[in-house]
């Protein structure tokens, strides 16, 4: 299932994927920009891949962003059992870097990488998003939540219309192969939104302004995703103090506080740059 944003006026916000230390400073910049009068959430459409899926359900609920300063404990005592496969983890990467392989097969072959690993209960990670996110239900507003079949390699969008919880879907758009279990819905098993297309911009072609988050892009670049319609391109991506404060590996925890900082810091000046073509508060 593959959904675009009709609309041809309003704002998207577009979340791109981080780790848990990318999750920290979208939300320290989420929540920096409410303080400064600029409410993400109050967009016409909410685009949340990955760590952004987590961060882009606070939004689209109302949630209270700054009560992941800190990494929230999980209120589920099994719900901190997802953990990487390393060795797994290492196929991944270089099943996705295979350029020989057709894309689909590619996220085929990724999908059995990730059935096979161990990373823990998937429905300890479903609660554990539900204690991260605060809420169970699907909000009104629009937002959009990519995975990937795990054993088909085709691509879906979640959203209030479909069959996934809100828990269920950011669970399924988190689930990167090795690192966090496959999530079922509907008999199917679902993978990371990133394995899509990055970012996943174009769910969001036909907004005049499009905000668009990126944790990484310091180490990938930006993202410009399928080629679309798109009106002002407003980028957000972290400064030399967040990449400090982020260090090498966007999977450390400890990371989390210094990132949700660096984030709150970077606020002001976003603030600025979103003022200048949305008027969204």
């Amino acid at each position: 299932m593959t959904l675009t944003f009709a609309k041809k006026t309003g704002t998207a916000v577009v979340l791109g994927p981080g780790g848990p230390v990318g999750t920290a400073w979208l939300a320290g910049l989420a929540a920096g920009l409410r303080r400064e009068g600029v409410d993400l959430g109050a967009a016409d459409l909410i685009v949340g891949t990955s760590a952004g899926a987590i961060v882009g359900a606070i939004l689209a609920v109302g949630g209270d962003l700054e009560r992941l300063a800190v990494l929230p404990a999980p209120t589920d005592p099994g719900a901190g059992g997802v953990r990487p496969d390393p060795r797994r983890l290492a196929e991944v990467f270089a099943t996705l870097g295979d350029t020989g392989l057709d894309r689909t097969e590619a996220l085929r072959r990724v999908g059995r990488l990730a059935l096979a690993a161990s990373t823990g209960d998937e429905g300890a990670a479903v609660a554990r998003m539900r204690s991260l996110i605060g809420a169970a239900e699907w909000p009104d507003r629009p937002l959009l939540i990519p995975a990937v079949d795990a054993g088909t390699g085709e691509a879906v969008v979640w959203d209030r219309h479909g069959s996934a919880s809100l828990p269920e879907a950011v669970a399924a758009g988190t689930a990167f192969p090795a690192t966090a279990p496959p999530i079922t819905i509907d008999g199917r098993r679902y993978l990371d939104g990133a394995l899509r297309d990055g970012t996943n911009l174009d769910l969001a072609d036909g907004a005049s302004v499009l905000i668009v988050a990126e944790p990484m892009a310091h180490l990938y670049g930006t993202s410009d995703g399928a080629a679309g319609e798109r009106g002002v391109v407003v980028r957000l991506v972290p400064d030399a103090e967040a990449i400090e404060a982020f260090g090498p590996d966007l999977n450390d925890r400890a990371a989390w506080g210094p990132a949700y900082q660096a984030g709150v810091g970077q606020a002001p000046d976003a603030a600025k740059a979103v003022r200048a073509h949305s008027a969204i508060a």
